[in-house]
């Protein structure tokens, strides 16, 4: 029995611990901060196509999700900016506005064009410096008014 109520206050006090971490970082970043799994209701992610139906069926979702960071990664020639162009064409398809960091200076309108990319409305931009492409990145999504942003490419 005493053994017991040791591990009942141990227990009590780890919950304290928590629950006073939890208020503080609720203070501190606001509600909703932190929270359980179990309290969140599942909402349906909205999704922008790949253009691949097999790629979109793999990610569960239908495509890549809304409103979130997406890092699409490999080799050289694999193929990335190809995807990205695709996913910007569906998103204009859509009647989504798109935006390009062109940090290598290599964007081939032609090739965005032949994929179905509208390049009349994709906006553009070929910064100097990385720190020049993050500030217009940082802007650009900060306004809310960018459906799909790509940053070609960011080196290792």
């Amino acid at each position: 029995m005493a053994q017991q109520k040791v591990t009942n206050i141990k227990e009590i006090d780890k919950q304290k611990q928590l629950d006073e971490a939890l208020g503080q970082i609720e203070r501190q970043f606001g509600i909703g901060t932190v929270m359980r799994m179990g309290d969140r209701k599942n909402e349906k992610i909205p999704a922008i196509s790949t253009g691949s139906l097999g790629l979109d069926l793999a990610l569960g979702i239908g495509g890549l999700p809304k409103g979130r960071v997406v890092e699409i990664y490999g080799p050289e020639s694999s193929g990335k900016t190809t995807l990205t162009l695709e996913v910007i064409a569906q998103c204009q398809k859509q009647g989504g506005t798109a935006a390009f960091i062109d940090a290598e200076h290599a964007l081939d309108p032609i090739y965005a064009g032949k994929l179905g990319v509208n390049v009349e409305e994709l906006l553009i931009s070929q910064p100097d410096t990385g720190e020049q492409a993050l500030e217009v990145t940082d802007i650009m999504v900060h306004s809310g008014g960018v459906d799909v942003l790509v940053i070609d490419s960011v080196a290792a």
